[in-house]
C-alpha cells in the first residue's frame, strides 16, 4: 500500500488527519497558513483519493488508520509530531495518541463523531443512517456522499469546493459508505482517556449541532480539559480556514510547540 502525502514548511512537525473522504486537499489553505513555523504533513488516508487501496481491503479499524499515520510520521522522520484530526480523523488521532504516545507531542481533536457516547445515540445514528441510505437508493453512493457532506458542512461549503477535490471525494464514496462507517464506534474507556499525558485540546466549531457539542463535552471531561471553540461549521478548514489555522497555532504555541 502507498500513501499519498504532501509536506510544507519547516519547524515543529504537525500532521493533519482528515475525516470523511480522507483527502489531503481539504487542508490546502490551512496547511499553507501553518507552514511557518511548522513542517505540515497532510495525506490521503488509505483507500481514498490518491492513496492506494490494499487488495481485498473491505473493512478498516481506527487502530489501522492510526498505525498508517504513525508509520508515515516515522518513515518521514517527523516525530514526535503535533497532531490535528477532524471528524473521524480526530478519532484516528485519538487512537494514535493512545497507541503510540511517543510519536505525539500534542493533539487537537476537532469534533470526533463518537456517537455511542450520546444520551440519545440510537436516535442520532438512525437519522444519519436514514439520510445516507435514502440517497443511496435514490442516486447511488456518490449521491449519498454528496447529501451527507451537505448535511455535515452546509450547501455553501459543498458548492464552494475545488472541482478536482469534489470529484476525488465522490470517487471515495464506496470507501466512506462500505469500509469506514465503523470508525465512529470507537470508544476508549475512561481510564485510558484519563491516562493520556500529552497536551490535548478538544475543539468545537461554533455553528455545529448540539449532538456534536455533547460528544465534545463528554470527551473533554474525561481528558480533564475544557472544550475550546473555533468559528465555522463542521468543516472550518473550508469556511474559516484562516481562523482555524490561528486556533491551531495558538494552542500549540501555548504548550510550547509553535516556536521551535
Amino acid at each position: 500500500m502507498q500513501l499519498y502525502y504532501e509536506v510544507r514548511g519547516s519547524g515543529t512537525p504537525l500532521i493533519l488527519i482528515m475525516g470523511a473522504t480522507g483527502d489531503a486537499g481539504h487542508f490546502a489553505t490551512v496547511a499553507d497558513r501553518l507552514a511557518d513555523p511548522f513542517t505540515v504533513l497532510t495525506y490521503d488516508r488509505r483507500g481514498n483519493s490518491r492513496s492506494s487501496r490494499p487488495p481485498g481491503w473491505s473493512a478498516t479499524t481506527v487502530e489501522e488508520q492510526a498505525d498508517d499515520a504513525g508509520g508515515l510520521l516515522r518513515a518521514l522522520e517527523l516525530t514526535p509530531a503535533a497532531v490535528f484530526g477532524t471528524s473521524s480523523g480526530a478519532i484516528c488521532a485519538l487512537s494514535l495518541l493512545i497507541r503510540r504516545p511517543e510519536l505525539v507531542r500534542a493533539a487537537i481533536l476537532h469534533e470526533p463523531p463518537m456517537l455511542s457516547v450520546l444520551e440519545h445515540a440510537d436516535e442520532v445514528q438512525a437519522a444519519i443512517a436514514q439520510l445516507v441510505e435514502a440517497n443511496v437508493t435514490a442516486g447511488g453512493p456518490r449521491a449519498a456522499l454528496e447529501r451527507f457532506w451537505r448535511f455535515a458542512a452546509g450547501d455553501a461549503n459543498w458548492e464552494g469546493l475545488d472541482p478536482g477535490l469534489r470529484e476525488r471525494m465522490l470517487g471515495n464514496a464506496e470507501t466512506f459508505l462500505n469500509v469506514e462507517r465503523t470508525l465512529e464506534d470507537y470508544r476508549p474507556d475512561d481510564a485510558t482517556l484519563a491516562a493520556i499525558a500529552v497536551p490535548v485540546q478538544v475543539l468545537l466549531s461554533e455553528e455545529s449541532p448540539s449532538f456534536v457539542a455533547e460528544v465534545a463535552e463528554w470527551l473533554a471531561s474525561r481528558l480533564g480539559v475544557e472544550v475550546s471553540s473555533t468559528p465555522g461549521t463542521h468543516t472550518p478548514y473550508h469556511d474559516h480556514p484562516h481562523e482555524l489555522a490561528e486556533t491551531i497555532r495558538s494552542f500549540l504555541t501555548s504548550v510550547g510547540d509553535g516556536l521551535s
